[in-house]
């Protein structure tokens, strides 16, 4: 994909918020930390577009990056942070099913998963939870570069299991190395993003 063009345009937390152009959009979800924006980046060819933080929980609104003038990106409030209260962290999941569920130009999830860390019940919960509103999540597992290749598989093998997926569904991606760039291109240009 070649990227011509990227622009931050809102933070939303309602519909009505949202932008009001009907392009495709592409969202990102994922557990607090796990690399959703270094992702994001990595994929726009951009240092800085979306902001980075060492610190859980910073995402606490829907950010929505206009590309190429032709479609979304969606970066979701991270889930799974303790220190957030649990009223903030119950806010977030109603702002993200309603976006998710009432979002007619939504093409595609990335849902994404650090490659160290066992998915939890909070994965496996929005899995079983997307698939039921028949949102089928391209998996992309992030920090790829933490671990060997070996490990990188072994890892890829068992998230896969644990999850109940094909290992040819999940993409190995590191921000660092560019590991699974393409790939994760590849599978979102066969979704209207050209």
């Amino acid at each position: 994909m070649i990227i011509k063009s990227t622009e931050f345009i809102k933070s939303a937390v309602k519909p009505e918020h949202y932008p009001e152009v009907e392009l495709p959009e592409i969202a990102f979800a994922g557990r607090s930390n796990v690399g959703k924006s270094s992702l994001i980046n990595a994929l726009l060819n951009r240092k800085r577009l979306v902001k980075t933080s060492s610190t859980p929980g910073r995402t606490q609104l829907l950010n929505f990056f206009k590309i190429n003038e032709s479609f979304y990106f969606v970066d979701l409030p991270g889930y799974g942070y303790a220190k957030v209260p649990i009223a903030v962290r119950k806010s977030w999941g109603e702002m993200i099913e309603k976006y998710l569920t009432t979002r007619k130009n939504l093409i595609r999830i990335v849902f994404i998963i650090d490659i160290r860390r066992e998915p939890g019940i909070e994965e496996l919960n929005f899995i079983d939870w997307l698939h039921l509103h028949s949102l089928n999540p391209l998996i992309v597992i992030t920090k790829a570069d933490k671990l060997s290749r070996g490990k990188q598989l072994e890892r890829k093998k068992k998230i896969s299991k644990e999850l109940n997926i094909n290992q040819n569904e999940i993409i190995l991606f590191s921000a660092k190395s560019k590991l699974g760039k393409n790939k994760v291109w590849e599978a979102l240009i066969g979704r209207d993003t050209k």
